[in-house]
């Protein structure tokens, strides 16, 4: 155990320090204190820096969970989820631009090929909650997720585990197609919380993203980055437009909108608030009468659509009659209207069909990723409590996320009802249900859900327009309103303005508008007619003391 004093040595035998291997060092001096350090045990501190033990964990400030039902790159929930081969989920319509561009792994960098994604295939119980389809139990951010990856589809840990480890079965448990061990991906593992880390992301920390085709047609207006500035820097700018009006570069940026005419129709309730503007503000041109706000045109259009909206579908599986609910979504609506008038889906396909669940199409390129809207740019959703995906033959918008509407759209085939607040429902079919029969009996593609028999659509027929006849509507109605308003000019007689003339001056200075000749003159003919101060009258004449009271007022 090592060389020690005489007198140490026969306390050392069992001495936890030696069988450690920790001696005290052979004191220099003897003296009181000299065996002070030597303990017969291990402080805490000693075991917990020297010894191993517990560190400190340090907590993470810059950790940000992921949901499992989000996508790793737009950090949104999924709708079409795909995973890579490393077990990272992403939403289909996010990856595919990202790895065109930049041809990479999102999370990790590394280089990524669109061969290697893996379609997922979620289940969901009739809450609409994802669960594992064997055990029915409800996945949560803290349950164990499989997938299958020649399959796709998704399973508990625990069904994998007891079903096919350790029966060593390995079939999927659902299409009963072999795999191996190799292909079970982890989705999700509770003990391993770091790969759902959004602040370790790759496109996080360097700042990558895949900008929207429609974003980037907005950004070529100047007005674009204005949306986010403040109201000191608009004005400031609109000074400096005014005083240098040659400069084109200004002059494009703060052109001020042309005034929209306001009538009966389109006035609001509100005025455009400039006066209260100009009043506090040295920036904005002074205004000195108030003007109510115009209301948006679309809005005062919709007021007067009262029907619903019929169109035709000529397909090559036969014809489908439609009825658009006008009144209640006007824009999906008008949107459909305008683009079967323009002739927008003749000869467009059918790219999406899955059997008891949906058809998809109105995409002209006929990958599910193209169509524009008939304004060029994706409208606001519209959802209404009494519409519901239930039912067969519902005619819905479909999407890439909350108000990104164009020009897609799906009809169901069965009950979608946890569809509802995700699509604009905006029509329904009303006739030919033999031919929804006959589309929904194509087979499709596993993997792409691709028609294998083109299903097209050759022209269409729009029987019913409401907003044409709400356009009818307003026209005549501001007719009348102009006829009248002319009328009530005629009737009124116009008013002669008050003749300004200006009082006459007999001296220069204060009082200069008085006439001192003529007030002098007076004074003299009121002394001619009143009687001698020594007349007795003029006691009697005087009011009689100690009598009080108001008096008379009639003369005030």
């Amino acid at each position: 155990l090592g060389v020690r004093p005489a007198l140490e040595r026969s306390c050392c035998w069992f001495c936890l320090r030696c069988l450690l291997g920790v001696r005290p060092a052979i004191p220099g001096n003897m003296g009181k204190r000299q065996h002070q350090k030597d303990k017969m045990y291990i402080t805490c501190t000693e075991y917990t820096n020297f010894y191993g033990g517990k560190k400190t964990v340090i907590p993470q400030a810059n950790f940000r969970r992921l949901p499992f039902d989000h996508c790793s790159l737009s950090l949104q929930p999924f709708e079409y989820p795909v995973c890579t081969p490393d077990g990272m989920v992403f939403d289909l319509l996010s990856i595919i631009p990202w790895i065109k561009k930049f041809g990479t792994h999102p999370t990790t960098g590394e280089k990524l090929d669109v061969k290697s994604l893996i379609k997922l295939n979620y289940h969901k119980n009739s809450e609409g909650k994802f669960h594992c389809p064997v055990m029915y139990s409800v996945f949560t951010n803290n349950s164990h997720i499989l997938a299958i990856k020649t399959s796709g589809n998704v399973y508990s840990h625990e069904a994998v585990e007891q079903l096919n480890i350790k029966t060593k079965s390995f079939k999927d448990l659902l299409s009963d197609e072999p795999f191996t061990r190799q292909e079970i991906l982890t989705l999700q593992d509770p003990s391993n919380v770091d790969k759902f880390n959004v602040s370790n992301f790759f496109h996080v920390k360097s700042g990558q993203r895949v900008t929207d085709p429609d974003e980037e047609k907005a950004k070529s207006d100047p007005n674009y980055y204005l949306k986010s500035t403040s109201m000191v820097l608009r004005e400031t700018l609109t000074e400096l437009y005014r005083d240098y009006k040659g400069d084109e570069m200004l002059a494009s940026i703060m052109k001020e909108p042309a005034k929209k005419k306001v009538d009966k129709i389109n006035a609001a309730h509100y005025s455009t608030g400039k006066v209260s503007a100009s009043f506090t503000s040295t920036a904005v041109n002074p205004e000195t009468t108030h003007e109510a706000a115009a209301i948006d045109d679309d809005q005062v259009r919709y007021r007067y659509v009262k029907k619903k909206g019929y169109v035709r579908l000529h397909t090559t599986k036969g014809d489908l009659n439609l009825e658009l609910h006008c009144e209640m979504t006007p824009k999906a609506c008008e949107n459909f209207i305008k683009l079967c008038k323009k002739g927008y889906y003749n000869g467009t396909k059918f790219h999406r069909s899955i059997r008891n669940f949906m058809i998809q199409g109105g995409d002209p390129t006929g990958t599910g990723t193209g169509g524009e809207s008939y304004w060029g740019k994706p409208f606001k959703d519209e959802f209404k409590p009494n519409l519901s995906h239930t039912g067969r033959g519902i005619l819905s918008m479909a999407n890439s996320g909350p108000n990104t509407n164009k020009s897609q759209f799906f009809i169901t085939f069965r009950s979608c009802a946890y569809l509802d607040k995700k699509h604009s429902i905006f029509g329904k079919v009303v006739g030919g249900f033999e031919t929804l029969t006959a589309m929904e009996n194509v087979e499709s593609d596993v993997k792409t859900d691709l028609p294998e028999e083109e299903i097209r659509i050759e022209n269409t027929a729009v029987f019913v327009d409401p907003f044409e006849e709400a356009d009818l509507l307003i026209a005549a109605e501001r007719e009348k309103n102009k006829i009248e308003e002319e009328e009530e000019k005629a009737k009124a007689k116009p008013v002669e303005p008050k003749s300004s003339t200006t009082p006459k001056t007999y001296r220069q200075g204060v009082g200069k508008y008085i006439n001192m000749g003529a007030k002098a003159q007076k004074r003299t003919v009121v002394d001619q007619d009143s009687p001698s101060t020594s007349s007795p009258s003029t006691s009697s004449s005087k009011k009689t003391k100690g009598i009080t009271g108001f008096g008379n007022f009639s003369s005030w």
